[in-house]
């Protein structure tokens, strides 16, 4: 079954991404506040950008500019996604790697990474070792190689789902696994559809083609642009209607990523009818044997401006922030757009289910900046008013891709995704947090039932919260 491609199996493929349009863009004078107002007011209508618009944004360097454009994607965050804060954990299945891309500790040429491939049991070990802190969400993160081709992405997501946790909590078990894998072709993103995966996520990593090809070695199978550009296409022409863009911030002008991923947003919008689910910024981090390029860093101010940009171009596409960020940046971005986070991440081959909190440089793709608990960070979402959820009724309803939209655009998903946030919050409470976690929990979901009218939408959540905190009933989602 074809799986993997080979280098050089762009045949076919579009390359929608004009860099020289999106630098003219970019080299326009600074728009006047006026005119700021009217795009921001457009973006406060919940209507995405065209790329335009978001160029004047990322050009509206002003500090009364930058101060609006945070406020107006602060409000436009509480009114598409409310308080809630979606929270996942990544798994890293191996990272045997043919591609030889410089920023990578993972690349080929790497001969201090330590290769590793999780067997069956160590992979039953780590999904064991994260459903008993508490998870229920998942990203399974794969190298670019042939033995990870569809067949074992799908053989490996099938086992997840086998897992059930061991202990006294009620027979928990990963209710979503999502995957970040190499580009397939369309029969190979049927067979992973098949086995029950959610979002499929894949990084361009830059869309700037000369700076793509510096990072990205002629003759390996990541050298391919437009291949690479295609592969959300294929996955959706094989019905994966969740996908994520993603970029590596620190390649190249932050202000021309963005407009990247705009581009791609707007692109799979005009061609299949929906966006992408997920949009990820991570920004460079220090990684084995990796010389990093200071020229394009990306300091926290702008990165700050960059997630409020993409909260107003693709208003209702979930923002994710991951620990390769401090807490105390991710704490801030949270507030005007960032709907997802990693917590009590490990990104080294089975960190999981060994005893410590060191980082392995030798095993890990990259350095991470937040190394928190997943308790001590949900500790620090309720204290702070946010409901983290676990959720993932609206993938296993068949609330997703076009349909996920119909609802979120007239705001009605908000009546679904609070109440199963605050389910899935009571069963975390329950089953795994720590005494003062528990009783701040408590507390949060005690301040959002009084803030829900009197109805019998109110009433029958009561009476699931009652379920889940008196007995072992649990995934009591609608």
């Amino acid at each position: 079954m074809s799986t993997v491609a080979t280098a050089h199996h762009s045949e076919g493929c579009t390359d929608f991404v004009e860099d020289a349009y999106l630098a003219d863009l970019l080299d326009q004078p600074r728009p006047e506040p006026a005119r700021v107002c009217d795009i921001i007011a457009k973006a406060r209508d919940k209507q995405p950008l065209p790329v335009g618009e978001a160029a004047e944004l990322l050009r509206a360097d002003d500090p009364d500019d930058v101060e609006q454009i945070l406020e107006a994607a602060r409000e436009l965050k509480r009114d598409v996604y409310g308080n809630r804060i979606v929270l996942f954990a990544p798994l890293y299945i191996g990272n045997e790697c043919v591609n030889d891309c410089l920023y990578c500790g993972f690349r080929r040429s790497n001969t201090d990474a330590v290769r590793t491939t999780l067997s069956a049991e160590q992979l039953r070990g780590e999904v064991e070792a994260l459903l008993s802190k508490g998870h229920k969400r998942l990203i399974l993160v794969f190298g670019e190689h042939p033995r990870y081709d569809a067949d074992s992405i799908a053989d490996t997501v099938r086992s997840v789902y086998s897992v059930r946790g061991n202990g006294t909590q009620p027979s928990p078990r990963i209710r979503r696994v999502n995957i970040n894998a190499a580009p397939l072709d369309v029969e190979g993103f049927r067979t992973v559809k098949a086995a029950g995966i959610g979002t499929y996520q894949v990084f361009q990593e830059t869309y700037h083609h000369a700076t793509y090809a510096r990072y990205h070695p002629a003759h390996t199978l990541k050298s391919d642009y437009p291949y690479r550009l295609g592969a959300l296409d294929r996955a959706m022409e094989a019905g994966i209607d969740d996908v994520g863009l993603g970029a590596l911030f620190g390649l190249h002008d932050w202000r021309f990523e963005v407009l990247g991923l705009v581009t791609h947003a707007l692109h799979l919008q005009e061609r299949y009818g929906v966006g992408p689910h997920t949009i990820s910024f991570p920004r460079l981090q220090p990684a084995s044997g990796v010389q990093l390029d200071s020229r394009y860093q990306v300091d926290d101010g702008d990165f700050k401006r960059l997630v409020a940009t993409l909260r107003l171009a693709v208003p209702y596409t979930g923002l994710i922030c991951t620990a390769r960020e401090s807490a105390e940046l991710r704490r801030e971005v949270m507030a005007f757009g960032v709907s997802q986070i990693d917590a009590g991440s490990r990104i080294e081959l089975g960190g999981y289910s060994v005893d410590g909190d060191g980082q392995c440089v030798d095993r890990e793709q990259f350095m991470l900046s937040d190394v928190r608990s997943l308790d001590a960070i949900m500790r620090e979402l309720v204290s702070d008013g946010y409901i983290p959820s676990f959720c993932t009724a609206c993938y296993r309803r068949g609330r997703t891709g076009e349909h996920f939209m119909e609802l979120a655009i007239p705001g009605f998903i908000k009546r679904l995704c609070t109440p199963n946030a605050l389910t899935t919050l009571a069963e975390y409470l329950v089953d795994y947090a720590l005494p003062g976690t528990r009783q701040a929990g408590a507390s949060l979901i005690t301040e959002e039932l009084a803030k829900l009218g009197d109805d019998e939408e109110k009433q029958e959540l009561e009476r699931r919260l009652h379920r889940i905190m008196t007995s072992d009933d649990r995934d009591l989602c609608v």
